[in-house]
């Protein structure tokens, strides 16, 4: 199934959820900055639904997201398939109790001004917590009172892998791209096993070839590193990744046509991956998120190319687990 938006963006089936989703889905977390104006704001969530994303991934903890999606999108809320993260900064409530996933789904549907939530993830709930009960208990119950459709996960490793084998949760949001790909060996092929919904996160691994040198401190940092050691390159590519998206009037970058290139083969190994039903990239431009989607309308990358990406990977996996 397909929307018309400026470009087509392919809708899929998100496990057995009855949830239909955009292959590409928007990150809602810069849109949070207090740095980004309402105007701005406002003029991107509604490009977003304008261009035919159906799913928009939020979180308590992404500053004004909730809050600015429940302002400017909200009349529009038939549109969309909503995801927010919930576990903690509830005032009045210890984080990861019972009690605060219940105010803290509250909270959420009084900020996004609806009377319920698609997909509610706990957010990086470590396992020790998962395994005593009571958060994904308050989840199943906010689910019986018809809060929320689909109870979720959002994590990487042993507590991801703890979250698919409990067979509590209808979705999970985890780690996959080119620089974190331990999960597409096993997590997405036991998580399709038990029909749940995937999103992947950091898509494109959160662009490290911005850098010419090692951003020490910078949230990529780890990435990047492990970006050098593969030695991947997308000119390696050339004549098998397909048409590399040029002149997009992206700004988002200061590497011109050679990000661009990356951006492309990042995104398209991401999205492609089998099991993968969206992969959430957040930005603050129009520009940029109009280029995504014309990058996921080339399809998959040739079987050659994502062998040689995974090959890459396992062949210098030093304890790569996936970052969180």
């Amino acid at each position: 199934m397909r929307l018309k938006g400026a470009w087509d963006v392919e809708q899929r089936g998100f496990g057995q959820t009855g949830l239909q989703v955009s292959a590409l889905g928007f990150g809602a977390g810069q849109v949070g900055d207090e740095k980004v104006s309402e105007h701005d704001a406002e003029r991107l969530l509604n490009a977003v639904l304008d261009e035919g994303i159906t799913l928009i991934d939020t979180a308590r903890g992404y500053g004004l997201s909730e809050e600015r999606i429940g302002k400017y999108i909200s009349h529009r809320r038939n549109e969309f398939v909503l995801s927010t993260k919930v576990g903690y900064g509830i005032t009045g409530y210890e984080d990861w109790t019972y009690d605060c996933i219940l105010a803290g789904v509250d909270e959420a549907l009084r900020l996004l001004k609806t009377d319920y939530i698609d997909i509610v993830h706990l957010h990086s709930c470590p396992v020790e917590t998962l395994r005593k009960g009571d958060v994904i208990r308050a989840l199943e119950d906010v689910k019986q009172a018809g809060k929320i459709r689909v109870a979720a996960y959002s994590g990487d490793n042993e507590h991801l892998n703890f979250a698919i084998e409990s067979g509590r949760f209808g979705s999970v949001e985890t780690s996959i791209n080119m620089c974190d790909q331990r999960v597409i060996s096993d997590g997405l092929a036991k998580a399709a096993q038990k029909g749940l919904g995937v999103i992947a996160k950091r898509p494109i691994a959160n662009a490290p070839w911005r850098f010419e040198e090692r951003p020490v401190g910078h949230y990529c940092e780890l990435y990047w590193e492990r970006l050098r050691e593969m030695g991947l390159d997308p000119g390696m590519f050339a004549g098998r990744a397909a048409t590399v998206v040029r002149d997009t009037g992206d700004t988002s970058s200061s590497n011109g046509s050679a990000s661009v290139a990356w951006n492309e083969l990042a995104l398209r190994f991401t999205a492609y991956q089998p099991g993968v039903h969206s992969c959430i990239v957040g930005t603050t431009s129009v520009d940029h998120l109009r280029q995504n989607i014309r990058v996921l309308e080339h399809g998959p990358l040739d079987p050659d190319t994502v062998a040689q990406i995974r090959s890459r990977f396992e062949a210098h996996d030093r304890d790569w687990v996936g970052l969180t």
